[in-house]
């Protein structure tokens, strides 16, 4: 690929914090956008605050970086209200105007972060191939439908689509209030660590495995959805005390001590045969190694800064 200007939105979310320097170092002219002012790490001239909700933005921020390669990040992720907000309805508008503007000035490569909520939970074990597509969230219903038409509109202007579908992503700069990082800052502080009773079986990744998915994507010729995800289940129970272990006060660790939500999956994990066999990538990091990661940052870092 001649040109290698890559276009980041939602450059200062979780996965946008990891995946902008690693373009970077795979020699990419990487430009970030976001609301955010700045970013540590990006030159200013490579970073754009921009708000994709507002009408014609899409177009001022592609006329100003013509980028070959967009990928978007951007979502809307408030905790606690990202899952039936009609704020997603939005976010599908603005994605489509960034894509039609992405076209319009000559970019060719689109890999967008799709969502695990896609898919039917009731189904378990998610495949690309198998396992319909019927959200339980309108969250997971608007990434679906973007998806639907995206594809042929890419298609159809010559380009091509990726959507990459990360499964539960944990790491430095995940919202404090997640699993992960609320029981590291509970035995921090030397506190409980209310869970609940931890039966849940789900498939979680480290976020550095997760930007490195994203980049290898963008550098690939794959289309079509793609699952971004470990293939191996782990309880809530086991992650939490595998937290406290490393922690050195497994005692903290209280399953069962708040209700499971009535609507909790019993069990969904991902299956990473396509990405694998595809592109040959599997994470780098296991669980062990990657709770060690996130404990050492969130042990450093104030949780007002990042919200």
């Amino acid at each position: 690929m001649k040109n290698k200007t890559v276009l980041v939105t939602g450059a200062s979310g979780l996965i946008g914090r990891h995946l902008c320097p690693l373009l970077m170092s795979r020699g990419w002219d990487v430009h970030g956008a976001s609301l955010d002012p700045e970013m540590e790490g990006m030159p200013e001239n490579r970073w754009h605050q921009s708000n994709l909700l507002l009408p014609g933005e899409p177009r001022r921020l592609l006329t100003n970086v013509l980028p070959s390669v967009l990928i978007h990040l951007a979502w809307f992720v408030a905790p606690g209200r990202w899952a039936d907000e009609p704020e997603n309805m939005d976010w599908t508008r603005a994605s489509l105007e960034l894509a039609r503007e992405f076209v319009r000035s000559g970019g060719m490569r689109m890999v967008v972060a799709g969502s695990c909520l896609e898919y039917d939970w009731n189904y378990g074990y998610c495949s690309e191939v198998r396992t319909p597509c019927n959200s339980h969230t309108l969250y997971g219903a608007a990434k679906n439908s973007l998806r639907t038409v995206l594809e042929p509109f890419m298609s159809r202007a010559g380009g091509s689509l990726a959507w990459g579908r990360p499964f539960l992503i944990y790491g430095p700069y995940e919202h404090p209030d997640r699993l992960m990082p609320s029981v590291i800052r509970s035995l921090l502080k030397g506190k409980p660590a209310l869970c609940s009773h931890g039966r849940q079986i789900r498939d979680y990744l480290y976020v550095k495995d997760v930007a490195e998915a994203f980049a290898q994507i963008a550098e690939s010729n794959l289309q079509g959805g793609v699952n971004i995800c470990s293939g191996t289940p782990v309880t809530v129970a086991e992650a939490a005390m595998r937290i406290g272990e490393l922690m050195g006060r497994p005692d903290l660790i209280r399953l069962g001590a708040i209700p499971a939500a009535a609507t909790d999956t019993p069990f969904v994990v991902g299956d990473p045969s396509r990405i694998t066999n595809e592109l040959g990538w599997k994470p780098g990091y296991s669980l062990e190694q990657g709770l060690r990661e996130s404990i050492d940052w969130w042990s450093l870092n104030d949780t007002s800064t990042y919200l």
